[in-house]
């Protein structure tokens, strides 16, 4: 049996495996959709000539953009049934579509209202763009959440996080909140689809209350009760190889965070520098009732300032989150695929998976094999397999390729496979695993590339 934090550890049992709601989420938020639309077409009798077509297509967009505004905000309160069942990568780029999907909408809104009650008053967009804003009741709280909306859609894309910092972009999304605040007043005082609809108006009302309330219970209440009750602190911090440690973190009745292997946290640590920041570091040992571990190579600024920890510092926890657990598994023939760092949550799995387990390790030295020990006392208790993909004496990358995947695992098609690794890396592994004939079902992978 392996050992864990000093002391021999037993793999849980895993839960049986339970089929994802994604479908039925992304059907229930398409039907809302629907029924958005249908608010309008209720409401309209007719549609006659070019002004009554360029607002109504602006009232159809601005109803959508008010529904998707609710559904941005309620993809990321963090709520257990997706971030747990789902997963938070595929939340995150449901969350980051509906994002894209909000500002277009926003500005379809903004260009197709003005340009109606334009050739309505017979005006310039300008001018009509000036009276609405200035004369119309709740229109200098909507601009202003407009303006902060689409900063925030600006600041979000590709092009502009690669040259921002992370905690740049993380107070800069928070401003949504603000903007869908500003902007709720209008949808109300001017939405012909709410004056003297109460059902309508209720169910706006339930739909932007509903979201508020999972927002304050999942990202507020429920974190401070966790750590409140928990009290974390940092036990100690290790080297596992080269720019790479493992922080193990003590507290109360942890078992109760029902955290798997698989799953990861979002730190906080309460050190100078190290405050501002949540990173989520999976857990690279499966939990104990007093002990938590994780393990993190030094890639940015909060990570690089993870050996700096000290014994004591307090920790400020949130989760635990992620659904590439044991869960997930449709067979009892598992192959877990990691690169880099990527054996963080990979290591934890190898030690509870049940059933016949291999795990390929891929890095560019024998000295860069963060936790080796560890894997090679696991595969030694349970009778499993560790191998590894070393760059050649001249630095050569090793090519992972439907032979050489087939060669090294028999019946590969038969596995469930985890991935995890950098973001390349995983894309095309999964095109050489689907080009072996593994079902795209018993391919499982989680990113926290947003």
């Amino acid at each position: 049996m392996t050992t864990v934090y000093g002391r021999r550890a037993a793999p849980p049992v895993p839960r049986a495996t339970r089929r994802s709601p994604a479908g039925a989420v992304l059907a229930l938020l398409w039907a809302g959709a629907a029924a958005v639309v249908g608010l309008w077409w209720c409401d309209t009798a007719s549609v006659v000539g070019a002004a009554d077509w360029l607002t109504g297509a602006g009232r159809i967009a601005g109803l959508l953009c008010g529904y998707a505004c609710a559904v941005l905000v309620g993809l990321m309160a963090r709520v257990p049934l997706l971030e747990r069942r789902i997963g938070s990568d595929r939340v995150a780029r449901w969350h980051a579509m509906a994002g894209r999907y909000t500002v277009c909408l926003l500005v379809a809104h903004v260009v197709l209202v003005l340009a109606g009650y334009a050739v309505q008053d017979g005006s310039s967009l300008p001018r009509e763009a000036v009276t609405v804003v200035l004369d119309y009741p709740e229109m200098l709280k909507a601009t202003a959440g407009t303006v902060i909306l689409f900063a925030v859609g600006v600041t979000s894309a590709r092009a502009v996080r690669r040259r921002t910092s992370h905690e740049f972009w993380y107070y800069a999304h928070l401003l949504t909140y603000a903007a869908v605040l500003l902007a709720f007043g209008h949808q109300l005082a001017l939405g012909n689809e709410f004056n003297g609809h109460a059902v309508a108006t209720a169910a706006w009302y339930a739909l932007y209350l509903g979201v508020a309330a999972l927002v304050l219970w999942f990202r507020i209440l429920v974190p401070v009760r966790l750590n409140l009750r928990h009290r974390m602190r940092v036990e100690a911090v290790h080297q596992e190889a080269p720019g790479v440690y493992s922080v193990v973190v003590r507290g109360r009745w942890l078992d109760e965070l029902d955290a798997r292997p698989g799953q990861f946290l979002r730190w906080r640590f309460l050190a100078k520098g190290m405050v501002r920041t949540s990173t989520p570091y999976s857990l690279s040992a499966p939990p104990r009732p007093d002990l938590l571990r994780i393990t993190v190579k030094a890639l940015g600024d909060h990570s690089a300032a993870v050996p700096l920890l000290r014994p004591g510092t307090r920790v400020w926890a949130e989760g635990p989150y992620g659904s590439m657990t044991a869960g997930r598994r449709t067979s009892h023939k598992s192959l877990l695929i990691a690169a880099g760092i990527g054996i963080t949550p990979l290591r934890a799995l190898f030690e509870t998976l049940p059933g016949d387990v291999t795990l390929l390790y891929r890095a560019r030295t024998a000295e860069d094999l963060a936790l080796g020990s560890e894997l090679e006392a696991i595969a030694r208790w349970r009778g499993a397999r560790v191998l590894y993909a070393l760059n050649g004496p001249r630095g050569e990358r090793p090519r992972l390729t439907v032979e050489s995947l087939r060669a090294a695992v028999s019946d590969l098609a038969g596995h469930d496979v985890y991935l995890c690794g950098p973001h390349a890396f995983a894309q095309d592994l999964y095109q050489v695993l689907r080009a072996a004939g593994v079902p795209n079902r018993r391919i499982h992978h989680e990113s926290f590339e947003l």
